[in-house]
């Protein structure tokens, strides 16, 4: 299993391809929608709210000389560097002798460089962080929890006087439950590395739920959890909330708040149906699935329901970022990419990141239909999507499934607009 696909074989593949496109086909032209979204006034100084946040909270935790691991995840944060250097710096007002450990699972391929390389790439540097960069993928075993469940944690954070996850709460793309994604997630399985990720992933929507949450019991009581440092983005992409989280605040009331909140800031799309949903970019700093099941209604996990709304037909993806090196996980929610999408996908990382995601990667990485480019597989989804030829049809555009504050629609979709929103010029 090697890396990424060999660029000709696809293009003979689809140059052989024959696409049956009915004559009387029409593109529909889209119309830029501006939505209304919740939008919070944004954090005035990230770097000094984390500061702040972080000299605040943890003060009477933190002793002079206490030796820090901070978690610097895969996900793209907004403001993602001020964070953490915002972090690192009240730690040391503090006395604390911060370090960064890439608390990311098994992304980046599995292996310290590529976890330090998709920090580099996400901007997260030594020069940029002000602090030591520490990777490996070896990992000690420190508690266990009432049902045996071991629990892990990177060599160097277990070699620490303490860990702090630094993470942007928000809904997960498996399962559903008090608390999703944020700092209990990368406590428990950033910073587990492949072995934490693959048993919390390994199991089906509830169970995982209960694993994390047990898990979170069982770090905590040993005394390495100072804390955590969360944000909360707007759909705009802004960050609206810095807050420092003690022990018990992580996986506690406090983190169940924040996740009620940043269920409201991230809407699906505000339309019942849609025909064809075109994505012009997905990737590994968008959504751990390359596209925000949230958004999209489409989670395909078996027993966890998809979205009443919207409910898709097809989904045509146009690109992945350069950020997820060809790591693709969640591929498989899509219907239709063009051939460029297919020759950047590194099936090594796509599937060691699937056997860590479980039964939660088994169907979100199966291909799609690969196309010659763009028009071709907007054509496809148009001919596929349900609707004769020469009925209307529903299509929405939009730039990725994070920061969702535009899109285009057809005109069939114009009498459906939500509240608020409004035709742009």
């Amino acid at each position: 299993m090697g890396g990424s696909t060999n660029s000709t074989g696809w293009q003979q593949l689809v140059d052989g391809v024959d696409l049956p496109f009915h004559r009387d086909l029409v593109v529909p032209t889209l119309r830029e929608v501006r939505l209304a979204i919740p939008n919070p006034e944004p954090v005035a100084d990230v770097v000094e709210a984390a500061r702040s946040a972080v000299t605040s909270t943890l003060g009477a935790a933190v002793t002079p000389g206490m030796t820090v691991a901070v978690g610097g995840g895969s996900r793209g944060l907004t403001q993602r560097v001020d964070l953490l250097r915002g972090t690192i710096l009240g730690l040391r007002d503090l006395g604390a002798e911060p370090f960064v450990v890439p608390a990311m699972g098994s992304h980046g391929g599995g292996t310290a460089e590529g976890q330090v390389t998709m920090l580099e790439s996400l901007g997260m540097t030594e020069e940029t962080l002000g602090a030591e960069i520490r990777a490996t993928m070896a990992t000690v075993e420190v508690a266990r929890t009432a049902s045996g469940m071991p629990i892990y944690l990177d060599e160097h954070a277990a070699a620490a006087d303490r860990i702090l996850p630094v993470n942007r709460i928000k809904p997960h793309t498996c399962f559903k439950g008090p608390i999703e994604s944020g700092c209990t997630k990368m406590a428990v399985v950033g910073f587990g590395k492949q072995p934490g990720a693959a048993q919390i992933h390994s199991c089906g929507p509830v169970e995982m739920r209960e694993r994390l949450m047990d898990g979170i019991v069982a770090l905590r009581s040993t005394g390495r959890l100072l804390g955590g440092v969360s944000s909360l983005e707007s759909a705009g992409g802004n960050v609206v909330d810095v807050r420092g989280l003690t022990s018990d605040d992580v996986g506690g009331e406090v983190e169940r708040r924040l996740t009620e909140r940043a269920r409201e800031l991230v809407p699906p799309l505000p339309f019942d149906e849609i025909d064809v949903l075109i994505i012009e970019r997905g990737g590994k700093d968008i959504s751990g699935t390359t596209m925000d099941p949230n958004v999209t209604g489409r989670y395909w996990v078996h027993g966890l329901d998809d979205l009443a709304r919207p409910r898709v037909a097809t989904i045509v993806l146009l690109g992945i970022t350069e950020v997820s090196a060809g790591n693709v996980l969640g591929i498989g929610l899509a219907d239709f990419i063009p051939v460029e999408v297919a020759t950047r996908i590194d099936w090594q990382k796509t599937y060691l990141n699937c056997f860590t995601a479980g039964p939660s990667g088994v169907r979100r990485a199966r291909m799609p239909m690969v196309l010659p480019d763009e028009a071709s597989c907007v054509k496809a989804a148009l001919s596929m999507c349900g609707k004769g030829v020469h009925e209307p049809k529903r299509v929405v555009r939009i730039r990725s499934t994070l920061h969702l504050t535009t899109c285009w629609v057809s005109e069939s979709l114009l009498g459906e607009l939500p509240p608020g929103a409004t035709l742009v010029d």
